[in-house]
């Protein structure tokens, strides 16, 4: 790479793996680079920003909801006017219904959907235009992705392991919508798992991502993974999960710095290592 600055961004990260991955590029880079702490709320944002900075570290805050279009075009401008593009994008932003949640799956199902997959897929399309030669984008799933997987329908099973286009993903994401609001997810051979469809989405947006990359000869050496960062303990995991966030951050971490002529493409990754469960 250049002598110029590394330019990194990462969504959902005022708090959990979001704020670990942050702290991790920001020790990595040190003033070779400069770490967009992405957080719906600024307020929140500024004031993890400032505990990283009580820590020597120097991460800058940016808002961005990314199920507000709004602020996705924004945060589109600022990097491509501020840097003219961007190297590192970790999709970690993302929700998760508790297993006490007492609104129907009608709601469930689509709010899920709508934050994990269609608006992830739209920060995508916004910014991976922008991500330069030899950048990186990483996507934070979950092993409830691959795990749905095992226990879907054999068609549906097939649909997933064979799509290749981003609107092949949002058809199968809108019909687990249909199914859910019908009460059919079982019926259907969807399984029961909100969460884990979405996951399962956008595993399957990664693969394609990184295939549709390779095509682009205006640039080179870009790698899109995604991958399972581990059971951590977070808000999202109502702290029952047994790894700190910055545990939780070391496989996105791990994609985010894959040095370059590294082949690793549209792939899953679980503790730094592939798994093929298609």
């Amino acid at each position: 790479m250049s002598s110029r600055k590394t330019i990194a961004l990462v969504t959902g990260a005022n708090k959990g793996i979001g704020f670990g991955i942050v702290r991790a590029l920001c020790k990595e880079f040190g003033e070779r680079g400069v770490v967009y702490l992405a957080s719906r709320d600024e307020g929140r944002g500024e004031k993890a920003v400032q505990e990283l900075k009580g820590e020597g570290l120097n991460p800058r805050c940016i808002q961005l909801d990314i199920c507000n279009n709004d602020h996705i075009s924004k945060v589109a401008d600022y990097f491509r006017d501020t840097y003219g593009g961007l190297d590192i994008l970790v999709n970690n932003a993302g929700i998760a219904f508790k297993a006490a949640a007492t609104e129907p799956d009608s709601i469930q199902a689509p709010v899920t959907v709508e934050t994990n997959v269609f608006a992830t897929l739209r920060l995508c399309r916004a910014l991976i235009p922008l991500i330069r030669s030899h950048g990186r984008v990483v996507t934070v799933a979950s092993q409830a992705g691959s795990s749905i997987y095992g226990r879907l329908g054999p068609d549906l099973q097939k649909r997933f392991k064979t799509v290749t286009s981003e609107q092949g993903v949002i058809d199968l994401m809108n019909e687990f919508i249909s199914a859910a609001k019908e009460e059919k997810k079982k019926e259907l051979g969807w399984g029961s798992s909100n969460y884990g469809v979405s996951k399962l989405g956008v595993i399957a947006l990664t693969r394609i991502q990184g295939q549709d990359i390779i095509k682009d000869s205006s640039r080179e050496d870009i790698l899109i993974n995604s991958c399972c960062p581990g059971y951590v303990d977070t808000d999202m995991s109502s702290h029952k999960g047994p790894l700190t966030i910055d545990q939780g951050a070391v496989t996105p971490v791990y994609l985010a710095l894959l040095p370059g002529g590294c082949s690793h493409q549209g792939l899953f990754f679980y503790q730094k290592a592939v798994k093929d469960f298609w």
